[in-house]
C-alpha cells in the first residue's frame, strides 16, 4: 500500500448507528492494517477479535505513548486517557493500583449504589415527563446520570457537573479544541483536584478519594500524590463520558427497530443481554484503543517489529463473524457474549460493573416508567459527535 493509499484515521461512519465500511474489508482482507491518525503519525489497525483480544492480552504492547518513536493520536497533547501512564504504573505497580481502586469497584458497593442509581434515574425521567415531549435523552438521562453517580462515588460535588463536561471533552479531544484551550482546561481540572483533595484531607468522609488518600505512601510510596490526582482525574473522565454516551446510543439502538424495544416490554428478562449486546453492537465506540509495542511480536501472521504503534479497534472485532454468530445482526438474547467493549487483560476497565449497572438501570426505568417511548426523529438523522476520542450521538430526541 503506497503512502497515498494509507486511509485517516478514524473512518467516518455511512450513519451514527452503522459501523465504518472498512472494518469488514478489513477483517477479510487486511487484518493488521496502515493507518494514518489526526496527528499526522502512522500506526497499524486491527480488526479481528482474535488480534485484539492478543494485543490487550499480552504484556510486550504497553501503553508507553510517550515513547519517542510511539505515534501520536492526536496533533495536540490533551492529557486525556492515552496519556496518563507513568513509568511507575507498570507490572507488579500497576497490579497493586489496579487492586486498591479495585476495592472501591467491588460487586458489593456497586450493589449496594442500586437503588440510589435507579432513584435518580427515575427522578431523572420524571423530570424529562414533566418539560414534555419531544425530549433529548441525551441531555435528560445520558449525561446527568452517570455524572451524579460517579460524583457519589468519589465525593465531588454534582454541582461542578457542567464544568466536568467542558474539562472531559479537553481530555477526549483529538481535533476539537486548540492547544491552548486543552492547557488552560487542564490546569484548572488540576487546580479544582488539589483543592477537593486538600478538603477531603482535612475532612474525609464515606468516599473513594477519601480511601485513596488513606493509602497514598502505603505502597512503598509507589501511589504517589500525582497518582492519586491522575486517577481522581482519570475516574472523572471516564467514569462518567463513556457511560453518558453509551446511554444514548443504547436507546437509540433499541429504538431504531422498535420490535426490539417490544421484546423486552414483553420480557424483562432480556434487560441484561440487551445491554451487553448494546456493547457489543456499538458502531459508534470513539478511537479504540492504542498500543506501543515493546520488542517484536507476531500478529496475524505479521512480525511487527518493536517500537510499532497499534490501534486495536474492540469495536470492528465485536463484529468479527469468526468469533459471533450473525454479528452483524443485533440479537438481544445472545449467550455468551464475550465481547470486548471493556477491553480485556489488565488494563481493562475497571468500572464496567458500574457501567453495567447504570445502563441496565436506565432500561428498565424507561421500560417501566415510558413503554410508549419511540425515537422523535428517524434513526438515519441522528448525528454523532464529532473531533473527540469516544464516540455518541449529539442528541437522541425522543417522545412517548
Amino acid at each position: 500500500m503506497s503512502v497515498e493509499q494509507i486511509p485517516d484515521y478514524p473512518f467516518s461512519n455511512p450513519s451514527a448507528l452503522e459501523p465504518p465500511q472498512q472494518w469488514a474489508s478489513m477483517r477479510d482482507g487486511c487484518p493488521v492494517a496502515p493507518i494514518r491518525l489526526a496527528s499526522g503519525d502512522q500506526a497499524l489497525l486491527l480488526t479481528r477479535y482474535a488480534d485484539v483480544k492478543q494485543v490487550l492480552s499480552d504484556p510486550r504492547f504497553t501503553r508507553r505513548l510517550d515513547a519517542d518513536d510511539a505515534a501520536k493520536v492526536t496533533a495536540n497533547e490533551s492529557g486525556g486517557v492515552f496519556s496518563t501512564s507513568s513509568p511507575n504504573m507498570s507490572g507488579d505497580n500497576h497490579r497493586a493500583w489496579r487492586q486498591l481502586i479495585g476495592k472501591s469497584f467491588t460487586a458489593k458497593r456497586v450493589s449496594a449504589m442500586q437503588p440510589r442509581i435507579e432513584a435518580m434515574t427515575e427522578h431523572l425521567v420524571e423530570e424529562m415527563v414533566e418539560r414534555g415531549a419531544p425530549a433529548n435523552l441525551v441531555s435528560s438521562v445520558g449525561f446527568p446520570l452517570p455524572v451524579w453517580v460517579i460524583c457519589d462515588l468519589l465525593g465531588v460535588p454534582d454541582s461542578d457537573r457542567d464544568r466536568f463536561a467542558y474539562w472531559s471533552d479537553t481530555m477526549l479531544s483529538m481535533t476539537k479544541y486548540t492547544q491552548r484551550e486543552i492547557d488552560a482546561a487542564q490546569e484548572e481540572f488540576a487546580e479544582y483536584l488539589r483543592g477537593h483533595v486538600a478538603a477531603k484531607r482535612a475532612e474525609p468522609g464515606d468516599d473513594m478519594i477519601s480511601e485513596l488518600i488513606e493509602i497514598v505512601g502505603s505502597l512503598d510510596g509507589r501511589l504517589t500524590e500525582e497518582m492519586l490526582l491522575l486517577t481522581s482525574k482519570g475516574l472523572l473522565v471516564a467514569g462518567h463520558e463513556t457511560t453518558s454516551n453509551m446511554i444514548g446510543k443504547m436507546v437509540a439502538m433499541l429504538l431504531a427497530d422498535r420490535t426490539r424495544w417490544e421484546r423486552l416490554l414483553a420480557d424483562r428478562s432480556l434487560i441484561r443481554p440487551a445491554v451487553e449486546e448494546s456493547l457489543r453492537y456499538d458502531a459508534n465506540p470513539g478511537f479504540g484503543m492504542p498500543r506501543y509495542l515493546s520488542e517484536e511480536v507476531e500478529v496475524a501472521d505479521t512480525k511487527l517489529p518493536a517500537g510499532t504503534t497499534v490501534v486495536c479497534s474492540m469495536a470492528s472485532a465485536n463484529r468479527d463473524e469468526r468469533a459471533f454468530d450473525h454479528a452483524a445482526d443485533m440479537d438481544l438474547t445472545r449467550s455468551p457474549n464475550t465481547h470486548l467493549a471493556f477491553g480485556v487483560g489488565p488494563h481493562s476497565c475497571i468500572g464496567q460493573s458500574l457501567a453495567r449497572t447504570e445502563l441496565q438501570t436506565v432500561l428498565k426505568v424507561l421500560l417501566d416508567r415510558l413503554p410508549t417511548l419511540e425515537l422523535a426523529v428517524p434513526a438515519g438523522e441522528l448525528k454523532q459527535r464529532e473531533g473527540l476520542i469516544v464516540g455518541g450521538l449529539q442528541q437522541v430526541p425522543v417522545r412517548w
